[in-house]
């Protein structure tokens, strides 16, 4: 019974922390001198001189198709609209408006704090899709958030992926139970912005050969396991398939569509689907390392594409500004796990930045005031 003493405890305590503290200096004595670090401390300022402009206001004013107020019900609108206007954005589309009593409560701010100034997106609830009355209810829930102000809906990319029906099994994004709503959403005018699938890299594995190591790394739950998770190539084809059954029906496909590593394919995806726009939100690293190609692309393809940013960060939009606005070479993106890689500006033309900025946005969403901009 002695040995386990208080005083013995204590002891073997101060002997382990000792150990384990000097354990600790030894090895980081040994990482000093033979250089060693982790992939995410090794980030060297840049010895090149080259020009800098660093934008911290749009040129023109922008239309932010992409973006999540989750705390819209009871957001104070003043500050959002101070920020929006220091970085020259006439107009933001949240696309978290939900449903129901939600929904009411976001539109209700914004008609009595900043009626012209944001937008909704109504969001639906798959995981009903077995109830019989699924169709009907959510029709009805379109219908009358397109009467309320609500200006289209928003497809999170649980539908495809994680979204289960009563029995477990997966909701695929081209489940026929769907095309009612789809359809529905032509009829009123409703575009669809829909996210489906994720970067394909998160189904490859984790090792030194995939460019979003350093993301699955720090997100592990981001990983896809190829054994427990359709492809990407089989998410992506279901999601291309209700783009062609419903071409009255105007859908936004988010984040270039996850393909914007290959505009090639994706320009050949807008070719094949008239009724389909895409954004450049949190894909924004895709076009800065690209900027020739790029370029190309968005003068090519100038009527299909609109802005989006993702998540709210007055600061990131900087980078957004400079990738598209300005001829820059070799400065940093925002956050290291998405683009470990350097941006160059496109430099694009001013007829073209006022196309992604807010020209393709007003034409698709023709209820915006029109007066914010020039």
């Amino acid at each position: 019974m002695a040995f386990f003493s208080l005083k013995n405890f204590l002891k073997a305590f101060l002997f382990i922390s000792v150990l384990g503290g000097f354990s600790y200096y030894v090895v980081g004595k040994i990482q000093y001198r033979q250089n060693i670090m982790s992939f995410e401390e090794y980030n060297p300022p840049s010895t090149l001189v080259v020009h800098e402009n660093k934008i911290t206001r749009a040129k023109y004013p922008f239309i932010d198709i992409h973006n999540h107020q989750f705390d819209m019900p009871v957001k104070d609108l003043s500050d959002l609209t101070a920020e929006m206007d220091s970085l020259n954005m006439a107009f933001m589309i949240n696309l978290s408006g939900f449903r129901g009593l939600y929904l009411e409560k976001c539109l209700k701010n914004v008609k009595e704090n900043a009626p012209n100034r944001f937008g909704l997106f109504v969001n639906l609830d798959w995981e009903k899709i077995d109830e019989d009355d699924f169709a009907a209810n959510n029709l009805k829930i379109l219908r009358q958030a397109k009467r309320d102000g609500a200006m289209g809906l928003k497809v999170y990319k649980g539908l495809g992926l994680t979204d289960v029906d009563k029995n477990g099994q997966r909701i695929a994004v081209d489940d026929p139970r769907l095309d009612p709503i789809w359809a529905e959403c032509g009829r009123l005018g409703f575009p669809v912005l829909i996210h489906s699938a994720e970067p394909p890299s998160f189904w490859l594995p984790k090792d030194k050969n995939n460019e979003r190591w350093l993301e699955l790394k720090q997100k592990p739950n981001r990983y896809r396991d190829p054994a427990k998770v359709p492809s990407f190539e089989s998410i992506i084809a279901e999601q291309h398939h209700i783009f062609e059954k419903h071409p009255a029906t105007t859908f936004i496909n988010a984040h270039l569509g996850w393909i914007g590593n290959d505009l090639d394919r994706l320009g050949a995806h807008l070719d094949r689907y008239p009724n389909v726009m895409t954004e450049i939100g949190a894909v924004l690293a895709e076009l800065g390392r690209q900027p020739r190609r790029a370029r190309k692309f968005l003068i090519d393809y100038q009527d299909r594409v609109l802005f989006g940013k993702d998540a709210y960060n007055v600061k990131e939009y900087y980078t957004y500004f400079r990738v598209l606005e300005t001829e820059d070479e070799y400065f940093d993106y925002y956050r290291k796990r998405h683009a470990y890689w350097k941006m160059y500006g496109l430099g694009l033309p001013d007829d073209i930045l006022q196309k992604l900025y807010y020209k393709n946005a007003l034409r698709i969403l023709p209820s915006i005031d029109q007066s914010l901009f020039p």
